[in-house]
């Protein structure tokens, strides 16, 4: 991420197996022209591009992690059968098998991911992700500019970045996406494409954190099932 000179990154001073020793970022409250900073540079950070969707970052690791849960970054070259082998259906089997989806429900979901390619809006180029861009991976640093945290890097769809930072909430999202898409804009359709990038985290959630998430990702697996 800190190669693109995009979005900064804490410089990390030193690492073993296990653990992970970064500089310490002086924070504030979040603002307003700091969010308008932070679109534009999400913006080219994302332009910067990867060779692939699920490329990893350069020596790193095909068997990843997002959170506490293993990420396969295995390279593809078409987006939905991408995103569907690789960032949907391996947490709906894990879910499934912990008993979090129940019986049948799994269906609803495989569903989805059979209309992918009709579902995935106009094809795009492999975009440069954070890969786990919730509101709590986004430092606001006393310095006006925003760092980001606790990557899961790899190649993938620039909608998803921006789909997770509303999952859970960001400050000033709206300002944001605002100066994003007046640096890059979107292409049509893209709000009507957010939860269908939300499926990711939220079958990761469903998978190490139970029920509730599950029934946020069949809810919003209905609403494209049938579309």
């Amino acid at each position: 991420l800190a190669a693109a000179r995009a979005v900064p990154v804490p410089e990390v001073l030193g690492h073993d197996e296990r653990w992970l020793v970064t500089e310490l970022v002086p924070t504030r409250r979040p603002g307003a022209e700091a969010a308008t900073r932070f679109g534009r540079a999400l913006a080219a950070l994302h332009a910067s591009g990867a060779p692939a969707f699920g490329a990893a970052p350069p020596d790193g690791p095909r068997d990843a992690w997002i959170g506490l849960a293993p990420m396969r970054n295995e390279p593809g070259t078409e987006w939905p059968r991408w995103y569907a082998e690789h960032r949907v259906l391996p947490y709906l089997r894990a879910a499934a098998d912990r008993g979090t989806l129940r019986p049948g429900e799994a269906a609803v979901i495989e569903r989805v991911c059979e209309r992918l390619p009709e579902l995935a809006g106009p094809p795009e180029p492999p975009a440069r992700l954070h890969g786990d861009l919730w509101s709590g991976n986004v430092l606001w640093g006393a310095d006006g500019r925003v760092r980001l945290i606790d990557p899961a890097a790899h190649g993938g769809h620039r909608e998803t970045d921006l789909a997770m930072l509303r999952l859970f909430g960001c400050p000033y999202l709206d300002r944001i996406v605002e100066s994003y898409r007046e640096a890059a804009p979107l292409a049509d359709g893209w709000a009507e494409r957010i939860g269908m990038h939300q499926l990711f985290p939220l079958l990761v959630h469903a998978a190490l954190f139970g029920r509730s998430y599950a029934e946020q990702a069949l809810t919003t697996s209905r609403n494209y099932a049938d579309m």
